[in-house]
């Protein structure tokens, strides 16, 4: 639920605005694997029972039919053996794919009995490449430890596994890094919705809408829907790297969400998926540039949340998430959610503050307002600027854009669901009044069915994109 207030009166651009200073380069994080890469041969790499070869830059693996148990047939670097550093966090990326779906595991663990692991993962490989990302606790000291990725004991007889681009890092050390300054501009996603339906539907309304909104930067949004989460960030972050454009990702799959509004119900079955889930968004994303908006509505959503024990489940998850951003993505800029200004006034700001506090605010960059509502940007400046003086340390904050250019509407019945006579805010952009202005809701993509939609939640409606822009 977005709250609105009918009939506020648009407030004066506030001074005080919070910019942090620039953050230090990050050095590279110590790499622990030789060869990943496989570019002319596959030294350092060993099969267990398993023939390997060179295949076009791969790691080819035949795998045999017939075997017992996951390390009856295994490929994996073992000489030279690794150091692992208890408490240190790690990142294991790879690509992989197999001639037949299979679920495999990877371990990373000591290169002799007891064979004891820090990382034991399962994975789900198809015919198609897939990366994966796996972030992890160093849970002993060694300086014998090694990778592996057993095949074996699986039903459905022999089979092909390929391997790539594998990488294992260790992260102590590596400073937190300024995400802005290690990039030119904002990215601006080929595949978002907009764009997905602009070259879809060829023609006048496509040319409008592709001008005026889908060649603009915006957020992509990243929830349960995406069935394979590191590869989905992988194919947005890549080539935003490549391009050395700041991509903006939104993380929106805590459990019980949206428990006010009701419309983009659901998220993560339980505690502990949520934390697998969002420990696996920062791993992916690593060492790369990013602005992550972390689970819009989750602070706002608490005097929705029926008991106290859910709460406070609530909280340990959005503290666990920003811990992890910390721990796994060090050049990655986390903003947790600040509500809106008739939501957040609603809630009362010591209140609203407190629910930050729980959360575990300290942890985030700054903060994240307006996040699919309609305030106008001086209005909620004066709303974030107000709230900051009752938080012990103030934070920077950004501000969505993407559908405030008229401010907030009039509906009779849920004024924050797809209102007409809305139109299209500031382009992202540094400043403005707050650290940046960015569209984290994507212009066009529907609230639900209600007021100016028939679509649902997230599905692009080109209606709602055209009103957008000719209002």
């Amino acid at each position: 639920m977005r709250w609105i207030v009918r009939g506020l009166v648009t407030a004066l651009l506030a001074v005080g605005v919070v910019i942090p200073g620039s953050a230090p380069t990050a050095s590279a994080a110590t790499e622990l694997i030789t060869n990943g890469a496989f570019t002319t041969n596959t030294t350092g790499w060993w099969g267990n029972n398993v023939p390997i070869s060179l295949d076009a830059g791969q790691l080819k693996a035949a795998v045999p039919g017939a075997t017992t148990n996951p390390w009856d047939a295994l490929v994996g670097q073992k000489v030279p053996a690794f150091p692992i550093r208890q408490g240190h966090k790690y990142i294991l990326a790879f690509d992989a794919r197999a001639s037949a779906a299979r679920t495999v595991q990877t371990t990373v663990q000591l290169n002799a009995a007891p064979f004891t692991g820090t990382l034991n993962k399962s994975f789900a490989v198809t015919t198609t490449k897939q990366r994966f990302a796996f972030g992890f606790t160093g849970g002993f000291e060694t300086t014998q430890a090694e990778l592996t990725f057993q095949l074996g004991g699986l039903a459905g007889g022999a089979y092909t596994f390929w391997l790539d681009n594998v990488s294992l890092i260790d992260l102590a050390g590596t400073p937190a890094g300024n995400p802005v300054s290690q990039t030119n501009g904002f990215y601006v996603d080929p595949k978002s919705n907009p764009k997905a339906w602009v070259d879809a539907n060829p023609g006048t309304t496509a040319t409008t809408i592709n001008n005026a909104l889908a060649s603009k930067p915006m957020a992509r949004w990243f929830g349960g829907w995406v069935p394979n989460l590191s590869d989905g960030i992988q194919q947005y972050i890549a080539p935003a790297t490549a391009a050395g454009k700041l991509p903006v990702l939104v993380a929106y799959n805590i459990p019980g969400r949206d428990a006010c509004g009701g419309h983009s119900s659901g998220g993560a079955g339980n505690v502990a998926a949520y934390k697998e889930w969002i420990q696996t968004f920062a791993a992916a994303i690593g060492t790369r540039p990013a602005i992550v908006v972390v689970e819009p509505d989750s602070i706002g959503d608490v005097g929705c949340i029926k008991t106290d024990l859910e709460r406070t489940y609530r909280y340990e998850m959005l503290n666990f998430a920003l811990q992890a951003f910390k721990d796994f993505a060090p050049n990655t800029w986390t903003y947790a959610d600040a509500t809106n200004k008739g939501w957040g006034y609603d809630i009362k700001l010591p209140d609203l503050a407190d629910r930050l506090n729980q959360a575990g605010v300290a942890k985030a960059h700054g903060l994240a307002a307006n996040v699919s509502n309609y305030y106008l940007t001086s209005e909620t400046v004066a709303f974030v600027n107000d709230l900051n003086t009752h938080l012990a340390t103030p934070k920077p904050f950004i501000i969505d854009t993407s559908r405030n250019g008229n401010g907030p509407g009039n509906e009779p019945v849920d004024p924050w669901c797809n209102p007409r006579g809305r139109k299209l805010g500031s382009v992202a952009q540094q400043g403005g009044g707050a650290e940046m202005l960015l569209w984290v809701k994507v212009p066009g993509d529907s609230d639900g069915v209600c007021n100016a939609s028939t679509e649902p939640a997230g599905k692009f409606d080109p209606n709602l994109a055209l009103m957008l822009i000719n209002s």
